[in-house]
This record gives structure tokens, sequence and C-alpha cells, in this order.
């Protein structure tokens, strides 16, 4: 799995306003109650299922797994630090909900039906597992050019796997989340030099200074726009 390291530090989806807005989306899709079990594949610093946590008052703490080792993880998970598929070997749990949130792209191709299905078998009876992708068609993510050029293909490759794991995912519902990002121009150049989202990460850091003086020209001191994701949901 790819390492992005940065995707929710700092940024508008580490907002209270985002997460505030993504667990009612969540809670949508699945009631919980304190007495269930959640599991977050690909967590960050496991922002959103902390919150979460906090909000239903949880008797079991969210796990989240990630391949990056944060030091600033949120006290509210149980963080695993481990190779996805050897927590499931040595999982005993059933979840209510499994959530894997713009990760399954990061995943080897060979492996991500392995997991889609692993995930699948994991659920309780009536869990609900939700794959999380970036909007593949008219996405609103500001760009410069070599970094618009890879997020469409990246685009591209996410439009046939969400289709390959909606062959997997019998009777699933597609929907979408949409949040309405207002970030300074400012705040946004410091989240590209992060490389925030993973059509940066293999960009030198020249081409993503020469990509930031680009968009000087195009946008205002003002970014607005809609960070929409696909949502699959399937329930067991």
């Amino acid at each position: 799995m790819k390492k992005l390291k940065n995707w929710d530090n700092k940024t508008w989806l580490s907002s209270n306003a985002y997460i505030s807005s993504f667990n009612s989306f969540l809670l949508k899709k699945k009631k919980l109650n304190k007495n269930s079990k959640i599991l977050d594949i690909g967590c960050g610093r496991g922002k959103i299922f902390g919150s979460l946590s906090r909000k239903l008052k949880l008797n079991n703490k969210p796990i989240g797994i990630d391949p990056v080792n944060h030091k600033d993880v949120d006290k509210s998970i149980d963080f695993r630090n481990e190779d996805i598929f050897k927590f499931f070997k040595n999982n005993q749990n059933k979840f209510d909900l499994i959530m894997i949130k713009q990760t399954l792209h990061l995943i080897n191709k060979e492996k991500r039906s392995k997991l889609i299905k692993t995930c699948k078998n994991s659920l309780k009876k009536k869990g609900v597992l939700l794959i999380f992708s970036l909007n593949t068609l008219n996405n609103e993510i500001p760009c410069f050019k070599i970094m618009k050029q890879k997020l469409n293909r990246g685009l591209k490759r996410d439009s046939r796997m969400l289709k390959s794991a909606s062959k997997i995912l019998k009777d699933n519902k597609i929907d979408r989340f949409k949040f309405k990002v207002s970030i300074t121009k400012n705040k946004y150049t410091q989240m590209l030099k992060q490389k925030y989202i993973s059509c940066l990460i293999n960009l030198s850091k020249s081409q993503i200074i020469k990509g930031i003086d680009e968009l000087k020209y195009v946008y205002s001191n003002k970014i607005i726009f809609k960070d929409t994701l696909i949502c699959i949901k399937y329930k067991n």
C-alpha cells in the first residue's frame, strides 16, 4: 500500500465541520449504538471514527488501521500500524461497520478483491461495508496541469476499480457525500507542499513549486469547491 501521510494533517478533511458532516452521513448509512464494533481501513490519524466514538460513547474503541505510524493519533481509537491481511488473519471480531475511505486505490490491484471479500466475511449480520472514492466525473479538486493529468488518470483507474468492487458486492447501493470547501489559497498551497492527495506522491519538489505558481494565476485568495465522494454501500 502506498503511504499517504498528510491527507488529514490540518486539512479540511480533519476539520470539525467536515468530520461532523461525514459522520452524519455515516449514521444515515448504518445505525450504530454504544455496543457497535467498527473498523476503519486506512484511518490516517483516526479523527473520523475517534469523533464518532465520543459521540456514541462506544464501549468498544473503533479499530483503525494505517500503514503510516502516525504519532498524533486520536486517543479514542485502537490504532494498528500493521498489514491489513495480517490483522484479519488474527482478528476474531465481526463488525457492524467497516469503512474503506479513499484507500482502496492505494492497495495493490491483485489484493483489492481479496480485501473486499475479507471485509464482507467480517461483517456481522446486517453489518455494513462502506467504500469511498473520489468522484470520478466532473471532479472539482483544484489542480495545476501535471497534477490534473495524474488525477484524471487515477480517476479512470478508480472508475474501473469501483465497477470491480460492485461486482463483488452484489445488491450494493451507490450514493455521494458532498462537502463544500472554502479555503485560502495560502492554506491550500501548504497542503500541496505536504502532498495531501495521492496524485502528488510521486511529484518532485520542483514540480509542485512550479504547479503552485500556476495556481496563483488561476484562483483568487479564497478557493471554493465541492469535495465529492462516491460511496458504495453493501449490507450483509
